[in-house]
C-alpha cells in the first residue's frame, strides 16, 4: 500500500463468447477502453471469460464413461483456450497499454510447456505498460470442474504492486479456503479480487466477509449468461435443457475494507460497475482488526505456503553432470 493512490476500479459483467475466443479477446479490447474513458485504473473480467465458462455442459460424461460427442465438444473447448503468453494475451497487454490501466482477466489456459492437453482456469495480470506480470492458476477445481481443468500449484499465487496498492486474489470458490485466503493477506493485499461462476445471493456474504476479514477492497465479477448465448450448433444442446434459464444471473460487486458495499450487486444484465478506493481507508479499517498483523498469533498459530512449481516430469542433477528424470 505505500506510494498507493486513490482511484477507481471497473468490474466488467459481460456476456460470454462461447468457443469464439477472437470475439472474447475483442470484448477485452473493446470494454477496457470504455472502462478507461470512465477513469477506471484498475479492470477486471470474471472467471473464464476468454475461453470460456461452460454452464451447464457435462461433456457427455457419466460415471465409467464417455461420449464420442463429449470428445468432439471437448476438442471444441480445448481449441478455444489460449497459450500464456500467446497472440491473445499479446493483444490484451496492448489493449491494458492503450487504456493505462491495471487489465485482470480470467481465461481458460492451455498448457504450452508439459503436455498440451491440460486446461487451467487461470487470472492473468497486465500492468498498465501492457507487460504481462504474472498469473493464477486455480489450485481447486469444484466438482465437475475437474473433468475440465487441472490443478495449480503454490508458484502462482501472486500479489502485484499497482498505482491502487497491492492487488491479488482467488478464484471462485478458492475462496472458501481459509488458508489460500491467508496466503494472500500475508502478502498484504489491498484489493482482493474474486472472479467467480457463483451467482447465488450468498455469494455476497463471501465477499462481505473476505472484505472485513482482509480489511481490503474485494472486487466480485461474474458474467451474465443466458441458454440462447450458446452457439447454434452445439453438439450437446440438449444437456442444457436440465438447467434454469438465465444460466447465470451475474451478481458483480465490490466491498470496502470495513464490509460496506460500494457497488452491486448487478444481476440480469450485462454492464459495468465503478467503484473508488483510497488507501487511507485501508489503514483506518486495520486500527481494530489487521489479520496479520497485531491480530495475528504467530506464537500459537504457523502457516507456510511451498510456491515452488511442481512440475510432472522434473530433471534432477546429481553433480555428475547426467540429467535424471523422476
Amino acid at each position: 500500500m505505500r506510494g498507493a493512490r486513490a482511484g477507481r476500479i471497473a468490474v466488467v459483467q459481460p456476456a460470454p463468447a462461447f468457443f469464439d475466443t477472437p470475439t472474447a479477446v475483442d470484448r477485452v479490447v473493446a470494454l477496457t477502453a470504455d472502462a478507461a474513458g470512465k477513469g477506471a485504473d484498475l479492470v477486471v473480467f470474471p472467471e473464464a471469460y476468454v475461453g470460456g465458462y461452460p454452464w451447464g455442459l457435462a461433456f457427455g460424461t457419466a460415471v465409467g464413461g464417455r461420449s464420442p460427442a463429449g470428445r468432439r465438444t471437448w476438442q471444441r473447448y480445448h481449441e478455444a483456450a489460449v497459450g500464456v503468453p500467446g497472440p491473445e494475451t499479446a493483444r490484451m497487454g496492448e489493449a491494458a497499454a492503450a487504456a493505462g490501466v491495471t487489465l485482470v482477466v480470467g481465461v481458460v489456459e492451455r498448457d504450452t510447456t508439459y503436455s498440451g492437453g491440460t486446461l487451467f482456469c487461470t487470472l492473468l495480470y497486465f500492468g498498465p505498460d501492457g507487460t504481462l506480470l504474472g498469473k493464477h492458476r486455480k489450485l481447486k477445481p469444484t466438482a465437475a470442474e475437474r473433468l475440465i481443468w487441472g490443478e495449480g500449484d503454490g508458484s502462482t499465487l501472486p500479489v502485484f504492486e499497482t498505482p491502487l496498492g497491492r492487488v491479488g486474489g482467488l478464484i471462485c470458490w478458492e475462496n472458501y479456503m481459509p488458508l489460500a485466503r491467508m496466503a494472500m493477506y500475508g502478502q498484504g493485499v489491498d484489493i482482493y479480487l474474486a472472479p467467480t461462476a457463483d451467482a447465488r445471493p450468498r455469494w455476497q456474504s463471501t465477499l462481505q466477509h473476505i472484505a472485513i476479514e482482509g480489511r481490503c477492497y474485494v472486487v466480485g465479477c461474474n458474467q451474465f449468461v443466458t441458454r440462447a448465448m450458446y452457439p447454434d450448433d452445439l453438439e450437446l444442446a440438449h444437456e442444457l435443457e436440465a438447467w434454469p434459464d438465465p444460466l447465470c444471473v451475474g451478481g458483480s460487486a465490490v466491498y470496502g475494507p470495513m464490509g460496506d458495499r460500494l457497488a452491486g450487486p448487478l444481476e440480469g444484465d450485462t454492464g459495468m460497475l465503478l467503484a473508488d478506493v483510497d488507501p487511507d481507508e485501508i489503514v483506518r479499517a486495520k486500527f481494530d482488526f489487521d489479520v496479520t498483523g497485531h491480530y495475528a498469533r504467530p506464537d500459537v498459530f504457523r502457516f507456510e505456503v511451498d510456491r515452488r512449481p511442481r512440475p510432472p516430469v522434473a530433471s534432477l542433477d546429481d553433480g555428475s553432470g547426467a540429467r535424471h528424470l523422476s
